[in-house]
């Protein structure tokens, strides 16, 4: 019985990360836009519904290989989150935040309702990958390729951002940018296009994970962005909001967790979503900065 156990346990432990890793690269995209405007961005939940959308006409429509899809999905969704920052905040930026918050809201609202428009309301099924659909053994653990993938996507992903924002001249605009922006600004970086940027990669990254997401839960609907989205800014603020390896750990945290919870205590399988909530609250309780998160003195 000890063996099964260990079996069972390593087989919730890889679907947890993987759940984990797919939170992990969606709360990169808050965290990323918190560090630079001081703003959560709420349209993010619905770019990356936009994104798997994307990914499933590509296919589904116009008939181009997954990969192909893939990648055309990726940019257009990097597009979309540079629109939605053009459109709905950059003509906010010197209003009180409150403002900004609310145009973020309505950008979610439009994006879900567009959605439902163009795409119909109906759920439809996300196009499957052969190759990572595929069940592999591993020791005594059975899982999809995929399972393994995101992982390893995330964490490339992860080391490329960081990699940008400590060693490329963008990434240093960025790192200036969320110190002050004026100071920035005076100093010769473009703040305009530093912060559209910020949008186009956090956006892409949700992209991906959008995308790995699809082939994980195939079944996809207009406002399948809201419950990713408002655990991906959780698993953000559990990491220290505006901390890029904050978002991951959150990510992981909440993932490991959530899967963890379900597989030692079925009955409560009904509160999955609460546990998120519930881990949020306590963070706000114990340490309100988030694990890797430090004092913030607040610029009014």
């Amino acid at each position: 019985m000890g063996h099964m156990t260990l079996d069972l346990f390593l087989q919730h432990l890889t679907n947890g990360i993987s759940l984990g890793s797919l939170y992990a690269l969606i709360a990169i995209g808050y965290t990323m836009v918190y560090g630079i405007l001081r703003l959560i961005n709420f349209a993010h939940g619905d770019i990356f519904m936009m994104a798997v959308y994307f990914s499933f006409f590509g296919v589904a429509t116009f008939g181009m290989p997954w990969y192909a899809a893939f990648i055309v999905a990726i940019i257009l969704t990097a597009l979309l989150g540079m629109v939605v920052e053009r459109a709905a905040y950059k003509p906010l930026r010197e209003s009180p935040k409150v403002n900004i918050l609310v145009s973020a809201i309505g950008a979610s609202f439009l994006l879900q309702n567009l959605a439902v428009v163009i795409f119909g309301g109906r759920p439809k099924a996300f196009p499957t990958v052969k190759l990572l659909q595929e069940v592999m053994t591993i020791g005594s653990v059975t899982l999809q390729r995929l399972t393994l993938v995101i992982p390893v996507v995330t964490l490339t992903l992860l080391a490329g951002l960081l990699f940008l924002i400590n060693n490329t001249k963008s990434g240093m605009a960025m790192r200036a940018v969320s110190k002050d922006h004026e100071t920035a600004g005076l100093m010769g970086v473009d703040v305009n296009r530093t912060i559209t940027l910020t949008f186009g990669i956090g956006s892409a990254l949700a992209a991906v994970g959008a995308i790995m997401w699809g082939m994980k839960f195939p079944q996809i609907n207009p406002t399948m962005g809201v419950i990713p989205g408002l655990k991906c800014f959780i698993a953000a603020v559990i990491g220290g909001i505006g901390n890029i390896t904050g978002a991951v750990i959150g990510g992981f945290i909440l993932g490991v967790g959530e899967i963890m919870l379900v597989a030692m205590l079925p009955s409560l399988t009904g509160y999955r979503d609460a546990f998120a909530f519930i881990l949020l609250i306590v963070i706000l309780l114990f340490k309100p900065t988030g694990i890797m998160g430090e004092k913030i003195s607040e610029k009014v």
